[in-house]
């Protein structure tokens, strides 16, 4: 009797969702915002070109100052939209990723404009426990190291949630976040994807948000839009000391 193995098994054998113009890099950046991609892809990588504009999920490949070939890739808002993007992102060819996106502090001692790096995710979210991900998502080892030497601030334990806004209860966003340090949307499922599929990820986000018993305070656009320009530029200065490493500048 032949075995059948189960669809959840296997990755897409081509892309639905996204359509490639020009070639994917196997280093690739993930933020969640289609624009925070474009800024990050203009000033940060030379002569990008645009990679994916299907579905709005705005894409960019070029180099870095370093040489090294990068894809900076938008995934959308939540784990569901983020694990579709990772998928067929690894089907292309991806095989590094970092995520760059941002979180709400519930340490006192994060401070707006932050930048810190995620070293594991809780998995209080839907999307990775669909995944099999356990309690926690482990980011990968050496590229946690690398965002943290190139300035992504200390290694953190985050929560990866559902909820963007507290819920009538008022827990939200932070319900199942005990011995999180802050709150996101898609670093477990991004983490759990690559797991599944043999690919490496990490993760680094800016401090957009603090939720605390005064409620919400969050960055102003300017601040919000420097932030992510540091986002990138420490992503990308990670996944160059990455390849650096591993003696693979080219691809």
């Amino acid at each position: 009797m032949s075995h059948i193995v189960p669809a959840i098994q296997r990755g897409p054998t081509q892309p639905i969702h996204l359509r490639p113009a020009v070639e994917l890099a196997e280093r690739v950046v993930l933020p969640g915002d289609p624009g925070r991609a474009l800024a990050i892809a203009q000033a940060h990588l030379g002569s990008p070109r645009m990679f994916n504009t299907r579905r709005g999920l705005w894409g960019y490949t070029g180099r870095t100052e370093g040489g090294v070939h990068v894809t900076v890739q938008s995934t959308g808002m939540g784990g569901p939209s983020a694990a579709i993007v990772v998928e067929e992102l690894i089907a292309l060819g991806a095989r590094v990723l970092v995520r760059a996106g941002t979180c709400g502090a519930i340490d006192p001692a994060l401070s707006l404009g932050d930048l810190v790096t995620a070293g594991a995710a809780l998995a209080t979210d839907g999307t990775s426990r669909a995944l099999g991900a356990g309690q926690c998502v482990a980011a990968d080892a050496e590229l946690t190291s690398a965002l943290v030497e190139v300035g992504g601030g200390r290694a953190i334990t985050v929560a990866s949630t559902d909820l963007f806004y507290e819920d009538a209860d008022g827990h939200g966003e932070t319900r199942g976040a005990a011995g999180a340090a802050a709150v996101e949307m898609e670093a477990a499922a991004v983490m759990q994807v690559a797991a599944r599929r043999g690919v490496r990820a990490g993760c680094v986000l800016l401090v957009s948000d603090v939720l605390d018993a005064g409620g919400r305070r969050r960055l102003d656009d300017e601040a919000l839009e420097e932030g992510g320009l540091a986002l990138g530029e420490v992503a990308l200065a990670a996944l160059e000391a990455d390849a650096a490493k591993r003696g693979t500048t080219t691809r």
